[in-house]
C-alpha cells in the first residue's frame, strides 16, 4: 500500500466502527480491510467501507440510527462526526452554519451538507 489511506463505513450496520467516524487503514488485502481503532487494529469486510487516499477534512452529518443509545438521544435526530478525532457533536439548533469547531481537538471544519452521508 502507498501512503496512508482512510476509510468509513459506507452501509448501515455490519460492525463495530461508529457511524460518520473516519478510521486509517493499516492495510487491504482481498475481502478484508485492517483500520485503527483506538490504536487498536480492527480487521473490516471492505465492502463495508468507503476507503479513500486523501484525508478527510469535512464534518460528516449522521442521522442518529434508531437502535442508537439512550446517550445518543442528546445529539438530536442528526449530528456531526470530526473528520479529525471523530468527536460526535450535536447540529446547531438553527441554520446550516458553513463550519464549526470541535470542542475535543479545537479544528474548525467545513460541514459536509452535500454529502448525503448513508442517505436511504
Amino acid at each position: 500500500m502507498s501512503g496512508f489511506r482512510w476509510a468509513r463505513l459506507q452501509v448501515d450496520g455490519g460492525c463495530s466502527l461508529r457511524r460518520g467516524a473516519w478510521y486509517r487503514v493499516t492495510r487491504v488485502a482481498g475481502l478484508e480491510a485492517v483500520v485503527d481503532v483506538n490504536r487498536q487494529p480492527q480487521a473490516v469486510p471492505s465492502y463495508l467501507l468507503q476507503i479513500v487516499a486523501t484525508p478527510p477534512r469535512c464534518w460528516t452529518v449522521v442521522a442518529r440510527p434508531r437502535t442508537a443509545p439512550r446517550a445518543a438521544a442528546a445529539l438530536g435526530p442528526r449530528y456531526v462526526v470530526c473528520p479529525s478525532c471523530r468527536e460526535r457533536s450535536p447540529l446547531p439548533a438553527q441554520g446550516r452554519p458553513r463550519t464549526l469547531a470541535c470542542s475535543r481537538c479545537r479544528g474548525e471544519f467545513e460541514i459536509a451538507w452535500n454529502e448525503g452521508y448513508l442517505a436511504s
